[in-house]
């Protein structure tokens, strides 16, 4: 990340969307007396996560603080205890001028939902992100593609701050790291060494992780089978290094929750023979979702920036108007262009 040439300060307007350094970050944070911190649209537990880590810290420190996203209307049913304090308010009630906006986790405004306006009538906008297709929005962003989850940088800002790591905060960063490395098996021994910290600061892993990737209602059973009856393998796509697709109509999201839908990547995605699984999900009458995962020999994000979206080299996600067929023939295009990872 390229550092700022000044440092700067809330509601400095004379440099708009420029990168800021570790320090110049918790500069703008500390100097803020109302803060709002904003996750993605269908947050998970690493926007979420980080996002109450950061606004315990900040309240603690005595600035008024809302956390929220703009959509749905409450955090999922596995993320609601994190949020101890209260923080998180439906996306109606959120200020409409914010002193501070804090963005994380997020690669885009538009993935801001309903409150993407307040990156514009806020004073200050912080972005705080590890997507790599992030090219930098707001004020001020703070961007490292190299930090496996948006996680790992909040707990950097919490010590340059000197707050406190104390177990609310330490069980929401935990939720962040163990589902954005999925269950540290893409975690770095630095990742792997902050999560042993988050464990002493007296974190319960097995109690946290076990509702947020090993639980479901038992009607994902019924869900996840009519889902799997979609998926189609094609060995010669992705160049040469097989696609896996499935679909998730309205008729399914319609009966899950939101874990629920978001998980079946997770099993798609087991299917030997391919590469890339890509699960598209309905959300309007002709509005899908995608998420796009690889293995780790083609990059997705490069597949989903061609399709108006992004995210990380191995998992990556974008939503576009149309029918599933025409959708799927422009995701096959897309990896056929993507570069392949060494």
């Amino acid at each position: 990340m390229v550092a700022a040439e000044e440092s700067p300060a809330p509601g400095d307007h004379g440099l708009a969307s420029r990168p800021v350094t570790l320090d110049e970050a918790v500069g703008v944070l500390t100097g803020a007396r109302q803060v709002v911190l904003l996750a993605h649209v269908n947050p998970d537990a690493d926007a979420l996560g980080s996002a109450l880590a950061l606004g315990l810290a900040l309240h603690r420190r005595g600035a008024q603080v809302q956390v929220s996203f703009g959509a749905p209307e409450h955090p999922a049913e596995s993320l609601r205890d994190l949020d101890v304090a209260g923080l998180v308010v439906p996306h109606h009630r959120v200020v409409h001028v914010p002193e501070l906006l804090v963005v994380l986790d997020t690669g885009s405004v538009d993935r801001l939902g309903s409150l993407a306006d307040r990156a514009e009538t806020a004073d200050t906008t912080l972005v705080i992100d590890h997507h790599v297709s992030n090219s930098g929005f707001g004020t001020y962003y703070y961007v490292d593609p190299r930090a496996e989850a948006t996680a790992v940088m909040v707990l950097h800002l919490l010590d340059a701050m000197g707050a406190s790591v104390d177990l609310p905060t330490a069980r929401c960063l935990y939720a962040g790291l163990v589902t954005d490395t999925r269950n540290f098996r893409a975690a770095s021994p630095d990742t792997h060494a902050m999560a042993a910290r988050l464990l002493v600061a007296g974190v319960d892993a097995e109690a946290v992780t076990r509702p947020l990737l090993d639980t479901h209602p038992f009607s994902w059973l019924a869900m996840l089978s009519a889902v799997l009856a979609t998926a189609r393998l094609e060995v010669d796509e992705a160049r040469g290094l097989g696609l896996v697709h499935a679909l998730v109509t309205r008729d399914h999201t319609d009966v899950g929750r939101q874990e629920e839908i978001e998980s079946v990547i997770d099993v798609l995605r087991t299917t030997a023979e391919a590469e890339v699984a890509v699960v598209l999900k309905q959300v309007g009458d002709r509005r899908w979702t995608a998420n796009m995962r690889s293995k780790g020999r083609l990059d997705v994000a490069a597949a989903a920036s061609a399709l108006g979206g992004g995210g990380h080299r191995h998992a990556s996600g974008f939503t576009v108007d149309g029918d599933a067929p025409d959708i799927l023939d422009r995701v096959r295009h897309a990896l056929a262009d993507a570069p392949l990872l060494g």
